[in-house]
């Protein structure tokens, strides 16, 4: 009987855990490359965003329909001024420094200055020329509602662990 008490504690705290706290998620194509790479698997702090809300530079999951999640780079946050002209992105009137992305954009490399909701973000991904993201009409601004939360560590392949940043 202590067994089956032990064991029922054990995954009822693994249940909590996994849902409130941390989440596994696999990275699916290219959209983050090169700072993300397809099939890493990465650990999710869903936690982090209760008290505070996504930052700039924040690599988010969200859900991007009912049945996907999305991982992407916070560029605007609710309030931000973007603009994005012959490539270069400019939030607030200065061009935003851009050490993580892949190469220059090449699509959608023009976006007419747009103010960001409250409550919403808008998110791209680091490989701009291979990323569904806020650009696109379909995807648009973030709802807040819609954060999982911001990857944390790649914890797969071994290879690749580390802090993603």
């Amino acid at each position: 009987m202590d067994w089956v008490i032990t064991l029922g504690v054990a995954i009822i705290l693994a249940l909590l855990i996994r849902h409130f706290l941390f989440a596994i998620f696999i990275v699916d194509g290219e959209s983050m490359y090169p700072t993300l790479e397809d099939s890493e698997w990465l650990v999710v702090n869903k936690a982090v965003y209760l008290l505070d809300d996504p930052k700039h530079g924040d690599i988010i999951v969200f859900h991007a329909t009912p049945t996907r999640d999305y991982i992407k780079r916070v560029i605007a946050i609710e309030g931000d001024e973007l603009e994005i002209v012959n490539g270069t992105v400019y939030i607030n009137g200065q061009i935003l420094d851009e050490p993580y992305i892949n190469e220059p954009m090449e699509f959608y490399n023009n976006y007419q200055k747009i103010l960001v909701p409250e409550n919403h973000l808008f998110v791209m991904g680091d490989n701009r020329n291979k990323s569904a993201d806020s650009r696109m009409p379909d995807i648009g601004f973030i709802d807040l509602n819609e954060v999982v939360g911001r990857a944390e560590v790649v914890f797969w392949p071994l290879t690749h662990m580390g802090r993603v940043q």
